[in-house]
């Protein structure tokens, strides 16, 4: 019998941690995908830590889900991802009006037994600067019906329910729940991304979808994704999982840096940026702003990329072969430049690339 993880039982999160950490290797084949790692999470109540008691969660804070995100991201960036999309679709659920819904889906989903996830992006970052939206929403008698497309939605092929967002022609918004049964449904297979291709990311297609009113989570209205909470891309949720990603790579410098002098520098440095970047990033999910959701999100890209680049030369030509978490990290940090990565954000990152300076 697993323990249940609890916001105050560090024990709990080490030892699923611990396994996690093990398994993050066997995420490198061409058809995997983290079943066994989600199952774990489940049977430790890790997805417990988004909802209210009200409904069958534990109801952490954002902080504390925050540092949840910081151990579990260190020890398999892939898994602690598709549970960011997964929660992200069950939090949308739980704010929504729709009652029989919660009721019906929540226990499932909470307790692994069913796989929600997010098709959102092109609602905020991606495919927003096309002049035809490419998921389509237009109502009908009996709710709306869905045309077009979500290109990027992690865990598409094992899901059985997408908090799917479309565009009616009036410019206003709608999130639905949409059943991956629905006839017109279909999701082609994912594309094989450079890090994280086990997430299994890919488009959901929707061939004239007839979705009932009692499936619609928020809208019709302007700026959907700004209702509620849960589904939010980029911010402290992207930012936390950098930084965990960061805290691996420097455990390793850190490892080599007791047998080898040339890299005790490196590995303090890095650490101490770590420390700094984590604190505010802890701080601002309790409240108190120190910097801008943008400057952590700047601040924890370059360090993921310089962490990971640094754990791979202090590996050498080990850490280059395919199989070893340093040549891992480093496909894994360029996720961050791409995902949900805000135009600010990318500026600033492409200026430190280019060592373009104020």
């Amino acid at each position: 019998m697993l323990t249940t993880i609890t916001s105050s039982d560090d024990a709990a999160l080490r030892e699923l941690c611990a396994q996690l950490r093990l398994l993050a290797g066997d995420l490198e084949g061409a058809d995997a995908w983290p079943a066994e790692q989600l199952q774990l999470c489940a049977d430790y109540g890790v997805f417990e830590w988004f909802i209210t008691p009200e409904l069958g969660g534990q109801g952490w804070t954002e902080a504390e889900i925050l540092r949840g995100y910081l151990k579990l991201s260190a020890a398999c960036l892939t898994t602690t991802f598709v549970i960011t999309q997964r929660m992200g679709a069950c939090r949308r659920i739980a704010v929504s009006h729709q009652e029989e819904m919660k009721r019906t889906l929540l226990p499932d989903l909470l307790r692994g037994r069913k796989f929600a996830t997010v098709g959102i992006s092109h609602l905020t970052t991606s495919r927003r600067h096309l002049t035809k939206p490419v998921l389509r929403a237009k109502e009908s008698a009996d709710g709306f019906v869905l045309d077009g497309f979500s290109p990027w939605v992690t865990g598409a092929p094992h899901a059985d329910l997408v908090v799917i967002g479309a565009t009616l022609s009036d410019g206003r918004q709608i999130l639905a729940n949409l059943d991956t049964r629905l006839p017109g449904v279909s999701v082609p297979a994912p594309v094989n991304l450079v890090g994280l291709s086990a997430s299994k990311t890919g488009p959901v297609h929707c061939q004239d979808v007839e979705i009932s009113r009692d499936a619609i989570l928020a809208g019709p209205v302007e700026g959907v994704m700004s209702q509620g909470v849960g589904a939010k891309t980029g911010g402290l949720q992207t930012s936390t999982l950098a930084i965990g990603l960061a805290d691996a790579a420097i455990d390793l410098v850190e490892a080599e840096a007791t047998n080898r002098p040339e890299f005790v520098a490196a590995s303090v440095a890095l650490r101490r940026t770590w420390s700094s970047l984590r604190d505010d990033l802890l701080t601002h999910a309790d409240g108190d702003e120190v910097c801008s959701n943008e400057e952590l999100r700047i601040r924890a890209n370059s360090l993921a990329l310089r962490a990971a680049q640094t754990a791979l030369a202090a590996a050498k030509g080990t850490g280059f072969v395919v199989g070893h978490p340093a040549g891992r990290w480093c496909r894994e940090a360029l996720f961050f430049l791409v995902w949900s990565c805000p135009q600010p954000v990318i500026a600033a990152n492409l200026c430190e690339l280019a060592g373009i300076t104020d």
